[in-house]
């Protein structure tokens, strides 16, 4: 089975919950919990990085995990973070991995902390990721990051999040993941950002990457859905946040928040419920805090 059933992708990013865990997670049990989760038949599985292990440690054991994933019976799809060409170049080197996902910030500051470089220079990293991507036939999704805002007084508004938008459509780009790294978006504002982006651009699917307090999730997760959305990132437990980003963090929608909001929409999701509930009760082992 497959998320894409009803034209929703859900992606989970065990990742994306794991980065920021100053405890490192042994390799063994990230192989057995995300073993789980390509059970489950999510769309993609967010399942590592090839970064810096100086910038982000807990992903150093990334090459060990991905040796021992059993792809014989899942329906997922594996994707990895890069944050620079010679990463995209060691992610390619594994078949296995159909999408590679970069993180290009609306806010300088933002793009500098996290990759150590300037927007503009981020955006030719983008350019030449794409190029490999293209010829490895696999596919590159660009995160928007900061792109309900930012911490930093950075200039930010709609339009300029159009132009990144503009210019990532120029380079080829035809997966953008909006994501609200430090939590700041409200329903009324991912209600607004969407459509004219889902109408003007209709070639490019827009994903929503949300963080959220749990209190706000679903609004969240409805506002972007009846604005048009069809995939959604999320990490079981709402586990995870960018450590980039400041010290405190609002961690990720929840997945199963995810799933419970759009079943009750009445869509058939491809998610095995009993496969999710054994991930489910995996992640409290693998984040005992949870």
């Amino acid at each position: 089975m497959t998320s894409a059933i009803s034209g929703i992708k859900i992606i989970e990013c065990p990742r994306d919950a794991m980065q920021g865990i100053t405890e490192f997670i042994h390799t063994e049990t990230k192989i057995f919990y995300l073993n789980t989760l390509l059970k489950a038949g999510f769309y993609a599985i967010d399942f590592g990085s090839f970064v810096s292990p100086v910038a982000i440690p807990q992903m150093r054991d990334t090459r060990a995990v991905l040796e021992g994933l059993d792809l014989s019976d899942t329906s997922s799809k594996l994707l990895a973070i890069v944050a620079n060409k010679r990463g995209a170049e060691e992610a390619l080197e594994h078949p296995e991995i159909s999408y590679l996902g970069f993180p290009l910030s609306i806010s300088e500051t933002f793009q500098k902390n996290n990759t150590n470089k300037t927007i503009t220079e981020a955006l030719g990293v983008v350019r030449d990721i794409h190029e490999l991507c293209s010829n490895k036939e696999r596919e590159l999704v660009v995160y928007l990051s900061m792109a309900f805002g930012n911490p930093y007084a950075d200039p930010y508004d709609e339009k300029l999040l159009l132009s990144f938008v503009q210019k990532l459509d120029e380079l080829g780009i035809t997966t953008i993941s909006l994501s609200d790294t430090i939590g700041v978006a409200t329903p009324e504002l991912i209600s607004k950002i969407f459509p004219p982006l889902i109408e003007g651009f209709p070639h490019i699917e827009f994903g929503a990457h949300l963080h959220s307090t749990a209190e706000t999730a679903i609004a969240k997760i409805e506002a972007a859905y009846k604005a048009g959305c069809k995939r959604f990132d999320g990490a079981i437990k709402g586990f995870g946040g960018c450590p980039m980003a400041k010290e405190e963090l609002t961690g990720n929608i929840a997945t199963e928040t995810i799933l419970g909001f759009l079943e009750a929409q009445g869509l058939e999701l491809g998610i095995d419920k009993g496969k999710f509930s054994i991930a489910l009760n995996t992640a409290l082992e693998v984040f005992p805090t949870a």
